[in-house]
């Protein structure tokens, strides 16, 4: 390195054309590690300067090139860029300020100054609305001022609202925060074939002159459909807290899940701490992903619709029907009416098909019963003896005929005493 570094700073024995061709024609590669650009720059604009390059003949420049090439250890292209530099300059590694290039300015500081006095006297509408109020300004009421801003485009009207000169007129301005409940997991239940995983939600009977109706609490069981519905006058805590309470207890396995969409009826301090109780995980529906509780939607249409439909039923009768749900609608749902089953298929492009066969087609009782080591699975105990004793207590058609019949009295009742 320090050889190096002498015969560059030394070659001043080097004052001819000749004697350059035949320092190139002797001399080996030269590794030029170590010297720094600016030394390098210094010293071929010393050589340039020596031969007074300007002057030579082609033939001659391409000698002093190839010289400097070699012992520079510079590509032809980069000792012509510097060889050009010196030929326009006089001189190589002149500083040079830097230009960067800039966008002509569009919107003045008074045109922002218009926008933040504009969003401060409107709250901070919408781009659309704060653009047509600047337009109104300006062709409905005369105000020239706003004749430039006025035109501005809706996505660059956002970008000037955050420009450090819009943030020091209107300090008010500040975005949108999102309110994130604690409460809850946003995710999907994955039972994997367990019971235990419920689905929770609520459905209005309807309003008449002003009075809410009764609200009933629907859950289900995801694998085996075991369903409980309950009434209840307000949806609220202290109301629901107790009604889902109930509701669990009569579901004949562990409740492991209580999954439910992100309603505050539900998403509150009080279940949570009645799930905590039981140790049950609390989930929520996820955003963007309207099937998390698709299977209960479809419930409150195919069960609790079609028993009560869509008129009003007063608050003050909802004692009285739970009452009926747990003598009739919860026993019929689960010992009587059957259910689809749904089965995966995967075709031959990999993707996953549920399938619904016939054999499929049972109670939720004998969906239970199929599920293997299902013994193990019931509350401790509660046997499938007793189990099978409702179950066969009455026939399918004689448990629906009769619920019809307690149904039509409970209507006429209801009618009545409106």
């Amino acid at each position: 390195m320090i050889g190096t570094m002498w015969l560059i700073m030394n070659d001043g024995n080097l004052q001819t054309i000749e004697q350059v061709k035949e320092f190139l024609g002797g001399s080996s590669a030269i590794d030029f590690a170590g010297v720094s650009a600016k030394e390098k720059k210094a010293w071929i604009e010393e050589v340039l300067v020596r031969f007074e390059y300007l002057r030579l003949r082609r033939n001659e420049k391409g000698v002093i090139r190839r010289y400097i090439q070699k012992m520079a250890g510079y590509s032809r292209t980069q000792t012509c860029r510097l060889i050009g530099e010196y030929r326009r300059e006089g001189k190589i590694g002149k500083e040079k300020k830097g230009q960067r290039h800039r966008f002509a300015t569009k919107y003045s500081e008074r045109d922002i100054e218009l926008l933040a006095r504009t969003d401060e006297l409107h709250g901070c509408l919408g781009g659309p609305a704060t653009r047509k109020i600047m337009q109104r300004e300006c062709e409905v009421y005369g105000h020239s001022q706003f004749g430039n801003i006025s035109r501005i485009s809706i996505s660059h009207l956002y970008n000037l609202r955050k420009s450090r000169r819009y943030r020091d007129l209107n300090i008010r301005f500040r975005k949108t925060k999102p309110v994130v409940s604690n409460i809850g997991e946003r995710i999907k239940p994955d039972p994997q074939g367990r019971p235990g995983y419920i689905r929770v939600d609520t459905v209005h009977q309807g309003d008449r002159d002003g009075q809410k109706g009764v609200y009933h609490i629907n859950t289900i069981d995801e694998v085996t459909q075991w369903e409980g519905v309950a009434s209840v006058e307000k949806i609220s805590e202290n109301y629901l807290a107790p009604a889902v309470d109930n509701l669990m207890a009569d579901f004949p396995f562990a409740i492991r899940g209580f999954h439910t969409d992100n309603g505050s009826e539900f998403v509150n301090k009080t279940v949570a701490s009645l799930l905590n109780r039981l140790l049950v995980r609390f989930t929520k529906c996820r955003p963007r992903h309207s099937n998390d509780n698709g299977l209960i939607e479809c419930k409150n249409g195919a069960v609790i619709r079609k028993q009560f439909g869509y008129a009003h039923i007063p608050q003050k009768h909802a004692d009285v029907l739970n009452d009926y749900h747990r003598t009739f609608l919860n026993p019929y749902i689960n010992f009587h009416r059957p259910c689809h089953f749904p089965v995966s298929v995967v075709d031959e492009k990999g993707k996953v098909k549920k399938t619904y066969p016939p054999e499929e087609v049972m109670t939720p009782y004998e969906r239970l019963k199929s599920l293997p080591q299902s013994a193990s699975l019931l509350r401790p105990g509660l046997t499938f003896e007793v189990l099978e004793a409702r179950a066969n207590e009455l026939s399918d058609n004689e448990f629906a005929e009769r619920m019809e019949k307690t149904r039509s009295n409970l209507f006429e009742r209801i009618l009545v005493y409106r």
